[in-house]
């Protein structure tokens, strides 16, 4: 499989970062069209964890991760239902043998993605430029839904 890189990674937040926001919207749209089903997967968080914070968090990354994965030069299928139910299970598996035992390579071998983990375990962790930071719930759930969709789009590679 192929890995996203810290470089691509990094390009990914510099086009991301630097849209309109008429071309944020664009973008997602696009990504939005291309990965439906894992849209509407990532988008039941907010409602399912009761945390409108969560919202604006995950069309962001979802649009810097699928961004990531583009930069990187890497071909996607589609996610299905299919795919979402079949993770469902193994990842919350591996989550909580995660959360036992704190072992980040618990997480960096499931969805075989370290750089975006890492990149996401950052994020979560660490207050933004203003010096603000989330929550440690929102924060905990943002991981959570990431490692998910990070996981889905890993399987959904094309080789």
């Amino acid at each position: 499989m192929k890995q996203v890189s810290l470089a691509a990674i990094e390009k990914a937040i510099e086009v991301v970062d630097n849209l309109t926001d008429e071309q944020l919207e664009n973008i997602t749209e696009r990504y939005a069209d291309a990965q439906e089903a894992l849209l509407g997967y990532v988008m039941t968080a907010p409602e399912e964890y009761k945390n409108e914070d969560l919202e604006g968090l995950l069309i962001y990354y979802f649009c810097l991760v699928l961004e990531a994965f583009k930069q990187e030069g890497v071909e996607l299928r589609t996610i299905t239902e299919e795919d979402i139910d079949a993770l469902e299970e193994p990842f919350f598996d591996m989550l909580d043998q995660y959360f036992e035992s704190e072992d980040e390579e618990i997480i960096e071998s499931f969805c075989d993605q370290p750089f975006l983990a890492q990149f996401m375990a950052m994020e979560v962790s660490e207050e933004d430029e203003d010096g603000s930071a989330l929550s440690e719930e929102t924060a905990t759930q943002l991981f959570i839904v990431s490692l998910a969709m990070i996981s889905l789009l890993n399987r959904a590679i094309i080789a």
